[in-house]
């Protein structure tokens, strides 16, 4: 699947929620700016269930807001897919709109949740994407037009919240680990754009340290390989997915 440097430099973070890929991989897109790529982070959900006080369209405005903004300071897209909240579906409908979506930003290589993880709309999140990443390049599949070098993405899996499986409890073993020292503070900033959901967390899941949290697990995973900070993730090595480990390759990953 590797050829050199022929493939397009398009890297797509397909995650469940506004925030999610500022607390899971927001420095790892900063890393692959810094190598010149092109970045899209998606949302399956415009976050519409994310407060206490406001409507879900209200909400889901402001989020979508602050979404675009966390995505403008490392020069990328964001996308909503406008499903909702708690009710994420793998299903026709949904499948159809994330192989759209991948059609049209041709990604080759996608971020996505893992399979277990603490809530059901992040694991639905990861068959659409997993659905996505082997059907987009199929040529009738998708009824929008096939962008030259579309292929199979290398896929990659964040971490669970907090890194731990959510039915065992065990810390999860990632296959590759990126070194976010030197960005930390701007994945910072990314995640502080989200003013929203520190509110919201502390009010609905008794959590504050908003960025502080966020800090704690790239700080754990930083020290599993000696550096301050880092982000973990687990490569899909199925038939017929890349083998490859393309971010050891151009993000000098631990």
């Amino acid at each position: 699947m590797h050829e050199g440097l022929h493939f397009r430099k398009v890297a797509l973070a397909f995650l469940a929620h506004p925030d999610d890929a500022e607390f899971l991989c927001a420095g790892t897109l900063l890393r692959l700016v810094e190598h010149d790529w092109e970045i899209h982070i998606a949302t399956a959900t415009p976050g519409d269930c994310g407060s206490t006080t406001l409507s879900a369209g209200q909400i889901a405005e402001v989020r979508r807001g602050e979404a675009a903004n966390s995505a403008r300071l490392l020069g990328g897209t964001y996308h909503c897919l406008e499903e909702h909240d708690v009710n994420v579906i793998f299903d026709k409908t949904a499948n159809r709109k994330v192989i759209d979506l991948f059609r049209s930003i041709a990604p080759s290589m996608v971020i996505t949740h893992p399979r277990l993880d603490y809530m059901l709309d992040h694991e639905q999140v990861h068959l659409l994407a997993r659905s996505a990443a082997f059907a987009y390049s199929i040529p009738n599949a998708s009824k929008l037009p096939l962008v030259p070098g579309s292929k199979i993405p290398w896929l990659y899996y964040c971490d669970p919240i907090e890194g731990c499986d959510p039915y065992s409890g065990e810390i999860v073993c990632p296959t590759v680990h990126v070194d976010i020292t030197r960005v930390i503070d701007r994945k910072s900033e990314m995640l502080a754009c989200h003013a929203s959901q520190r509110e919201w967390l502390h009010e609905h899941h008794g959590m504050d340290e908003y960025i502080e949290s966020m800090k704690r697990l790239s700080a754990m995973r930083g020290h599993q390989v000696g550096t301050e900070f880092a982000e973990a993730f687990v490569q899909h090595r199925g038939h017929p997915f890349p083998q490859t480990d393309i971010l050891s390759e151009i993000c000098g990953v631990i």
